[in-house]
């Protein structure tokens, strides 16, 4: 197998373990405070981080890494799960599912600036048309004017967009699972001492499925799913293998339909067929070779 091949490989499992976050996270604030959540999820993550690197026994980065892994770690460690959790405060999953179709333009821009990289104008073209089909067929479900929310989610994608294309660069040398292991661990000392100063919840009244949530989002969300996602973006090209994006909300809205019941249309069908075009035709004509490109860690 290719390393593109296995780059799109392991982003279309990254994509598959994200499209559960943001309905774990919906059933997780019924019971936890988006902040606390916030909190909790990177500290368990981080200290399940900890472990593996010092099991593993990572050599410790580089000083020049400090700066790109506290990116990595305000991007998808903190800012979008923050913003996206005070977003769903103020919002339907379905509703905030809808801005995840943005994330491919969010992350192909940071490719250019951050990556390196030089898709082609028939790439945005195709990566554009992907996200409009994604926008307008959520929004067709009535998703209302924009307010506090929209702001909320619209900041958590961009950020998050930023976060993914500087981890996606640290993993051509550091390795996927090292680079958020690494950012969990910069990150742990502040959330453990925001979980000290936050006020905590009522344990007796918190229910099976908001634990349920606060652990996919702390296993799956916030290390598991960076796993293959890192590597992913770092073997295939960060903006060609994330057009896998668009896919996301799809998986989203079904994830919700199962889990809180949400209805979802016959029409999803016709949107994923249409996006799967998009999507092969964006990785057709990205320029997948990032300027001054790196050879990725076997790690």
């Amino acid at each position: 197998m290719d390393s593109k091949t296995s780059g799109w490989i392991n982003g279309l499992t990254g994509v598959l373990i994200f499209g559960g976050s943001l309905p774990a996270t919906r059933v997780a604030i019924a019971d936890f405070d988006p902040v606390y959540l916030t909190a909790a999820r990177a500290a368990i993550a981080g200290i399940l981080a900890l472990a593996m690197l010092r099991v593993l026994r990572q050599p410790l980065p580089r000083r020049s890494d400090i700066g790109p892994l506290m990116i990595v770690a305000i991007g998808v460690v903190v800012g979008f799960p923050l913003l996206s959790a005070l977003a769903l405060e103020r919002m339907s999953t379905a509703h905030s599912i809808v801005f995840t179709g943005l994330l491919p333009l969010a992350t192909a821009s940071f490719a250019v600036l951050r990556g390196g990289e030089r898709p082609s104008a028939l790439f945005w073209l195709f990566a554009t048309l992907g996200s409009l089909i994604v926008g307008i067929f959520a929004l067709s479900g009535g998703a209302g004017l924009p307010g506090a929310g929209d702001l909320l989610m619209f900041g958590a994608i961009l950020i998050c967009g930023l976060g993914y294309a500087e981890g996606a660069v640290l993993s051509r040398r550091l390795g996927g699972w090292q680079v958020i292991c690494w950012a969990l661990v910069l990150s742990l000392p502040v959330m453990i001492a925001l979980l000290a100063a936050l006020p905590s919840p009522s344990w007796a009244a918190v229910s099976a499925p908001a634990w349920a949530g606060l652990a996919y989002v702390a296993l799956f969300s916030m290390l598991i799913g960076f796993f293959f996602w890192y590597r992913g973006l770092a073997l295939g090209g960060i903006a060609s293998v994330g057009q896998l994006q668009l896919f996301q909300p799809l998986i989203g809205l079904a994830a919700a339909a199962a889990v809180l019941r949400e209805p979802i249309g016959a029409s999803i069908i016709a949107v994923t067929v249409a996006i799967a075009i998009c999507v092969a035709s964006a990785r057709h004509f990205a320029n997948r070779r990032p300027v001054h490109a790196l050879p990725v860690s076997a790690d």
